[in-house]
């Protein structure tokens, strides 16, 4: 039966990983699959394949709604059987589909034929005789026991692992103990049916788990002669008694005073048995005598094969960190409403990780993800370079790109990047054989997804000197906008570990990624803090020779090197008129079935360089447009190594050619110029003057080049300056109401003079790329959640919704208006809805018009527009504050209500609608006769931030 379980398990697993980290995943559903495909497969060799299809087997729906009116049935009051027709008829509907469901599988195996080759439940019951009447079961007891052994084979499992995987995420501790125990066991192998039975402290928290959520709570025994129980409660002979077990699991005489803790500790071996020893019936979750659990030892294997399998390959985060465990209750008890996110370990893609999980892992396929103790060595790396460990905390990828970057950095520095890692696979595990360094941005003040469980850790650790031989250096990002906590998560991470023994290396780097220089900042501390550092306090010999080597060549072969998911364009459109000064588009995409998404989401989108762009480095380099490059690398490299590429999809796709060149890559040319002219010029733009302007013109190192021909630049060089291609992010403009696989995109096309002499345009990368889209152009997505407050309030039939945006701004609020639309058209009442837009003229950008007319006729929304250009249309306001201030009655009147404020546009946009409504409140507060201040009433207001009022902006 192992080869079954492990069968099912790895479609689990297969299909969250391909889901991807930003998708949260809808716990006891899935849990109810993998167990009900489980039993199927492994008692009776049949195949639900609910991983497969959109939504649960009817037997599922049919299974809860009989269970529920099996109960109901017991409590009914006595009244005419007419009373419950209705309820009677679903239920034997529901029985109905219990037995079809049966019966489809019975007769499956009969049609097959040679049942006795099976040797499998279902077999033994077709041919099975009674030893003492030589008879065979009944094709009706046959369904029934089928029933039965679908129903508990299934329901009671998927409970258990519901709740164990809440309880880990909610005790990091314990997390961390149960993966540690995984990792030592199974390591990043196939896992065996042997190694289930090295898994004491995952059969232990299985076992915390059971004692404070059994998945049947209560059972029933009877008295076989009078008893007394505790010398106090007469019970006469075959009396039934219920028993609790959600009590009796929390007797503090057996298991002590923290018994409503969940302390996996208390469930091992040993003391288990002593438990039990001395207390014999102290936990029951599996029943009680003749009548327990049958099945007890299949669904304990089952238990302990997916927790391995799931936490060897993925780490886990709830979907919503403030979900407080509520429980749903049918035949058994899961948890309601839980929701988590899955992200894959080691950098492995889907593809990868199916070879894992087959036990077909090879060398080639595991390029890019950690072997078994993480190290990643660079092909043609020196093996005498000291070992460098690089973790990383990025939701974005800037931190990310910067870690693969230091890794590429070292082979010049004489060190060698042996592990490249997310930072929560340092939990527990830091290195004290060579130095660490931790490159993470803080969010909010709140740690990125991949570093949450490391932080936790760090804040549980209790002894002073546990970190004492670990050597280490901190790189942080933040955002000024969050002033309080702008660089917390970086500063908590330094001092901790220096708190607990380290030692640290260099002094702490930290950038505001708001000024847009956090890689130059970022190099900058590389150059003038941490090489210096490592360099005192190692004894290392610098690399010969140039980390990174070109050559070109013209084969007809190329390879793809992206593992995202595809989706399909469904539609676009011109939003502006022709005469508008900025094109504004809109854009349909197509998702695959099981990607969903939720209103007020983001899309991120993996573009494409523009062809003009691709072709400039093309013609700088003298390269003809069929020309291959074959890269080899002597460090750790984003770049597609030891296979020969088009240079055309190497430039397009792999690259960013447009980002303004960091102060190092300017030092870089400044070098290997020819002439001091060039070289006094280049030098001027790395001083902080200088700078400034070549962030204001957006220069690249392309516009450099082509401003300076004298600088003669190998093409391995002008790569390695050059960042990844990476990701853009878009609000997503629809509802999942209208369509949960469809969605739209509203965005401005980005094509305008550049700031240079060269006459290049400025043309946005993502901008273009999706312009260039038509229907059925295939294109690569993956679907990112916004901020949990940037979602249409939950009670959305009694919280009114204020919605202020500029331009494109509008794009989250098309879809918070169309998802109440869809609530009106399906009967539901909706509260009332305030949108106010600035655009320049209403002939030419005002967005959506036409909808959100028939939309606010429908009485679903009410519109407040400002026009820059054509003020005496919008009775005298000019900008969308303007028109905040003139309808600043019918605004406190729905702030009075409880209304949620939502503001979305670009940072000016959104500053100036805050100051105007704080402005509106402290009004407000003075008509009243309240004294008050307008510093008070700001200090009011930001309070409120992401409970009465969430801020989206771009820039």
């Amino acid at each position: 039966m192992f080869d079954g379980m492990y069968d099912i398990a790895s479609q689990l697993a297969l299909k969250w990983a391909r889901h991807g980290k930003n998708t949260p995943i809808t716990v006891t559903e899935d849990f109810t699959r993998l167990t009900l495909d489980t039993i199927a497969l492994c008692a009776m060799d049949f195949r639900f394949n609910s991983y497969y299809k959109d939504n649960l087997h009817p037997f599922v729906t049919a299974m809860s709604n009989f269970l529920m009116e099996t109960g109901s049935r017991a409590r009914r009051l006595p009244l005419p059987s007419p009373c419950y027709r209705g309820k009677d008829q679903k239920f034997f509907s529901d029985i109905g589909v219990l037995r079809k469901t049966a019966n489809e599988v019975l007769q499956a195996r009969k049609a097959e034929g040679h049942t006795g080759e099976r040797k499998d439940l279902l077999s033994a019951m077709l041919d099975g005789t009674d030893h003492k009447t030589g008879q065979k079961m009944s094709d009706q007891s046959i369904l029934d026991n089928l029933i039965t052994f679908l129903i508990a084979g299934h329901e009671t499992t998927s409970g258990l692992l519901s709740f164990a995987f809440y309880f880990l995420m909610a005790h990091p501790e314990a997390y961390r103990k149960t993966r540690q125990e995984v990792d030592n066991v199974c390591g990043k192998e196939r896992i065996k049916f042997e190694h289930l039975s090295k898994l004491p402290y995952v059969a232990a928290v299985l076992r915390e788990t059971l004692r404070l959520k059994p998945t049947i709570p209560v059972f029933n025994i009877a008295a076989r002669k009078d008893e007394v129980i505790g010398k106090k409660y007469s019970v006469p002979a075959g009396e039934l008694v219920i028993a609790l077990l959600a009590q009796s699991h929390l007797d503090p005489k057996v298991y002590g005073e923290d018994f409503r803790d969940f302390k996996p500790e208390r469930m091992l071996e040993e003391n288990f048995n002593r438990l039990n020893g001395e207390f014999p019936n102290c936990w029951k979750p599996f029943g009680n005598g003749a009548r327990a659990c049958i099945g007890r030892p299949f669904a304990w294997q089952e238990a302990l094969l997916v927790t391995a399998m799931l936490l060897q390959n993925f780490d886990f985060v709830l979907d919503d960190l403030a979900y407080s465990l509520e429980i749903k209750q049918t035949l058994t008890v899961k948890p309601k409403d839980l929701h988590m996110r899955a992200i894959l370990r080691d950098e492995l893609t889907a593809v990868q990780l199916e070879h894992r999980l087959a036990g077909t892992m090879t060398a080639q396929s595991a390029r890019s993800a950690v072997t078994t103790d993480g190290n990643l060595p660079a092909t043609g790396a020196k093996t005498d370079a000291k070992p460098l460990s690089i973790y990383y905390g990025s939701n974005s990828g800037t931190c990310q790109s910067m870690a693969a970057r230091l890794a590429a950095d070292a082979y010049s520095r004489g060190f060698r990047a042996n592990k490249v890692d997310c930072i929560d696979n340092a939990t527990a595990k830091l290195p004290t054989d060579n130095p660490v360094v931790f490159i993470t941005a803080s969010y909010e003040g709140q740690p990125p997804d991949n570093a949450t469980r490391f932080v936790d850790w760090l804040l549980s650790t209790e002894e002073e000197k546990d970190l004492k031989d670990v050597s280490y250096a901190v790189f942080g990002c933040g955002h000024h906008d969050w002033a309080s906590t702008l660089h917390r998560i970086p500063k908590l991470v330094d001092a901790s570990i220096e708190k607990h023994g380290g030692c640290r290396i260099a002094s702490l780097g930290l950038s505001d990624v708001a000024l847009g220089n956090m890689f130059s900042d970022f190099e900058t501390w590389e150059d003038d803090v941490f090489w210096p550092a490592m360099a005192k306090r190692y004894d290392v010999t610098p690399s010969e020779g140039p980390p990174l080597s070109v050559t070109v060549s013209s084969p007809r072969t190329s390879i793809l090197h992206q593992d995202l998911v595809e989706a399909c364009v469904a539609d676009s459109s011109i939003l502006t008129a022709k005469e508008a000064a900025i094109e504004k588009r809109s854009i349909e995409i197509q998702l695959p079935s099981d990607i969903t998404y939720k209103t007020g989401d983001y899309l991120n989108i993996l573009p494409i360089n523009p062809k003009d762009n691709v072709q400039r480095v093309m013609r700088h380099f003298h390269l003809s447009w069929d020309s291959y490059l074959t890269i080899s690398a002597n460090a750790l490299t984003t770049l597609p190594e030891n296979t020969s590429l088009p240079a055309v999809e190497i430039l397009g796709t792999y690259v960013e050619l447009v980002q303004p060149a960091t102060k190092r890559n300017i030092l870089t040319l400044a070098d290997v110029a020819q002439d001091n002219t060039t070289k006094s010029r280049l030098q001027h733009y790395t001083t902080d003057d200088g700078y400034t302007e070549v962030v204001a013109k957006r220069l690249s190192v392309l516009d450099l080049l082509e401003s300076h021909p004298s600088i003669t630049l190998p093409l391995s060089s002008f790569l390695r300056m050059l960042p990844p291609m990476r990701v853009r992010q878009y609000s997503i403009s629809c509802s999942p109401l209208w369509d949960p696989h469809r969605v739209v995109l509203t965005y401005s096309v980005q094509d305008k003079p550049g700031k240079t002499d060269n006459e290049v345009r400025h043309v946005g990368v993502a901008t273009s790329y999706l312009s260039s889209l038509r229907k059925g152009d295939m294109l690569h997505v993956s679907v990112r959640l916004s901020h949990a407050a940037f979602h249409p309030p939950a009670d959305g039939e009694n919280t009114p919704v204020m919605m202020i945006a500029a331009g494109t701004g509008i794009a989250p609020f098309r879809g918070f208006v169309q998802e109440r639309a869809e609530m009106r058209s399906s009967g539901r009442k909706i509260a009332p809805a305030m949108l106010f837009f600035g655009c320049r003229e209403p002939s030419k950008d005002d967005l959506y018009r036409e909808e959100l007319d028939g939309w606010e006729s429908d009485g679903v929304v009410s519109v407040w527009r400002a026009y820059s250009r054509k003020v005496e249309e919008s009775e005298g306001c000019k900008y969308v504050q303007d028109r905040l201030w003139r309808e600043r009655d019918h605004v406190m009147n729905l702030w009075d209500q409880g209304a949620m404020l939502y503001i979305c546009g670009s940072r000016a946009v959104g500053e100036a609608a805050k100051d105007m409504f704080i402005d509106i409140c402290l009004d407000a507060t003075k008509k009243k006769g309240k004294k008050t201040s307008a510093q008070e009433v700001r200090e009011w207001f930001e309070g409120l931030k992401n409970i009465r009022y969430a801020v989206d902006v771009f820039d």
